[in-house]
């Protein structure tokens, strides 16, 4: 069993984006790892490893445009299964 079941990625499209301050954010607001965000002030590639995608995706929101939104489950992959 994993223990952080969600793969989540997306990107963020937006101005003056700050991906030391994003990953500040995760590492201080969020449970997970295996954390990448990456890019520049326009644009921001985010993996993460977490139990709620859903507060990722609300937050990645707020910062700008998320799209190439993938959330799989990594426990259902491991059993074999469609993630």
């Amino acid at each position: 069993m994993v223990e952080y079941k969600f793969d989540t990625q997306l990107l963020i499209e937006g101005q003056n984006l700050d991906e030391d301050a994003i990953n500040e954010y995760f590492v201080n607001n969020f449970k997970g790892d295996c954390l990448l965000a990456v890019g520049d002030d326009e644009l921001i590639k985010i993996h993460y490893h977490t139990n709620e995608p859903w507060l990722v995706l609300e937050y990645c929101a707020s910062l700008g445009e998320i799209y190439d939104v993938v959330i799989e489950n990594m426990e259902r992959q491991a059993n074999g299964l469609k993630g």
